[in-house]
Parts: structure tokens; sequence; C-alpha cells
């Protein structure tokens, strides 16, 4: 059993954003543009770029998109997925609105605050990003609660990024960006289960992660297919946003204010295991 009494979410309800697509509607193109949250320009995030080397500087008017050298960007965004796992310490923050700059100044975060630091960085070095809104059942998260079942929201708002990159541009999830990860590390094998101190963004380096339940995103044999395939848990997809900051002034987020103000500063704490 879930609960929705603190829920945020506001599934069908329209908060005066824009919509990132509705039905017949055009998808949006991504941006590279600074947010509240991708917060690029602070000082903080752009001393990470500096520290994760050279690719091609944001606005770079020879090469908009990655199209002159997108594997140099694919490279520096490795980078970057490497360096979170490391240093930004994952914790069940419900804070889906916090800066990536105060995300790096506290050194923690969810996975959605690290995939948006991920995102940031980015647009720091001139992909355009965009997400997709999920709506995922609660259940998926029971393994990391075994005994607080009834405290677990029963459906959870998913920001799924996704990068323009390529030759010639496309967009790819962010599953699909990493993927250049995985032979190194094929050897540990198997789906993502979120159980033990593996989160989701950790495993993105090491299996895919398909939303979808499409057949070319998850390998078919060793058994990590059915692990891979994620498909069961979504319970609504919300379409295409222009950054999260747009999805979450439309639909909000997972949990109301109240509860996240409630809950983070201990949720916000508890490392992930």
């Amino acid at each position: 059993m879930t609960s929705s009494l603190l829920s945020g979410v506001a599934f069908g309800e329209s908060s005066g954003a824009s919509p990132g697509k509705s039905s017949g509607g055009a998808v949006p193109e991504g941006s590279t543009a600074p947010t509240r949250i991708l917060d690029w320009r602070d000082p903080r995030v752009t001393a990470l770029v500096r520290e994760l080397g050279a690719a091609p500087a944001a606005g770079d008017p020879a090469d908009p998109v990655g199209r002159v050298d997108p594997a140099r960007r694919i490279e520096a965004l490795h980078r970057a997925h490497t360096w979170i796992s490391a240093a930004v310490r994952p914790v069940y923050s419900v804070q889906d609105g916090r800066p990536v700059s105060e995300v790096l100044r506290r050194g923690r975060g969810s996975c959605s605050q690290r995939m948006a630091v991920l995102e940031a960085v980015a647009r720091a070095y001139g992909v355009p990003t965009r997400v997709r809104g999920l709506l995922v059942d609660g259940t998926f998260w029971y393994p990391r609660f075994p005994r607080l079942r009834r405290i677990v929201p029963d459906r959870v708002l998913l920001a799924w990024p996704e990068f323009r990159i390529g030759t010639p541009a496309s967009w790819l999830t962010v599953s699909e960006l990493l993927g250049g990860l995985r032979p190194v590390a094929a050897e540990r094998g198997g789906g993502f289960t979120n159980a033990g101190p593996e989160t989701l963004f950790e495993a993105l380096s090491r299996t895919a992660i398909d939303w979808d339940a499409a057949p070319a995103a998850c390998p078919s044999g060793g058994g990590a297919g059915a692990a891979c395939d994620l498909s069961a848990y979504v319970l609504a997809d919300l379409g295409h946003y222009t950054s999260r900051d747009d999805l979450f002034a439309r639909h909000g987020q997972t949990l109301c204010a109240p509860a996240r103000l409630i809950a983070d500063p201990v949720l916000g704490r508890r490392g992930a295991a």
C-alpha cells in the first residue's frame, strides 16, 4: 500500500506553464539556457565544468549542438557522470526543485538532483537538454523502504533527461548517452533492482534503463533484459518539456510543499543503502 495523502503531483491539471507535448502538439527542442534549477552559470557549476576538462564551449558558433565533434561532448558528459557519482553522495532528498549549485554546495543529492547536475553540465557545454515526464508507480521504491511502505507516495514524478547530440544531431535519453560506459563495467552484469547501495543514477553507467519496453534498448541474454525493462512501473507519460523547471511548474513535485518541508531535513541526509 502506498500513500497519496501528501502528493504534490497535479496529474492532468494545468498550472499555467507551457505543456511539453500535448495530443498532436510539437515536441520541445530543448535548450542550453540556464534555469532556476539548471543554474550552470553559477560559480560552483562553472568550476566543475573547468575541472572536468575540455569540450566545446557553450555557444560555440562553430559547433552549436556538438555536430563538429560530438564525441568530445559525449566523453565530457561521461566524465561528468563519473564525477557526480563519486562526489555527490546519494540521499533521498525530496526537493526536486533545488538548484544544481546548491546540490553541489551540499555535496549530496537524490537521483533526480544528480541528473539535474548532469543536465546543467551538458548545457554549459552547449548541449541542448530536455526532460520527459513520467509518473512512476511508488511500488518501484518498495525495496528501498521495506518497513516504511505506507509512507511511499503512490506515484512519483520522474524527470528523465534527454540530450541533443551527434551527427546528425538527435535526441538521446540519459541511458543511451551513458551507454558507452557499459562495456567497461559489463562484467558486473544484471539489471537495476532499486535495492542496495546502487541507485538509479549509478546504474546508468552499468546497465540500460528502459521505460518503454523497447526491445532494442535491453540486452536479451543473461536475464538482464527483464530487469532493464521498467515499463510496467510507468503509470502515465506526461510528454516532453524544455526543462525540468517547466515540468514541475505544470505538474508539481512528488510531494506537496508542506510535506517536502517536513521530510527533506530527514530524508535529505539519509544515504541510499
